[in-house]
């Protein structure tokens, strides 16, 4: 059939194709499949808060943000109640 080259020729590629896909795959990492730019960094991060001053003020924040967003939709509420006003004399 084949002969000894043949079967040589088979094992040297049985053998250096995994090694060729490690040696492709396992050298210059962080040049060739780092995207740059990709994780934030650091001071672009929200920043959690470790103690019990810190939390505080995130928490008042957090509320104080929280009032004034359900103010602002009251307001636009009562703006659009004003402008159309419910007519209950064209129901019958």
């Amino acid at each position: 059939m084949g002969g000894l080259n043949l079967e040589v020729f088979k094992f040297g590629t049985y053998v250096m194709f995994p090694i060729g896909i490690m040696f492709y795959f396992g050298t210059n990492l962080d040049n060739r499949f780092a995207v740059p730019g990709f994780w934030p960094k650091p001071e672009e991060c929200n920043k959690i808060p470790k103690d019990r001053d810190e939390i505080k003020a995130e928490y008042d924040r957090i509320v104080a943000r929280q009032k004034l967003r359900q103010a602002k939709k009251l307001e636009e509420e009562r703006q659009r109640a004003a402008q159309h006003p419910a007519d209950e004399s064209n129901e019958s």
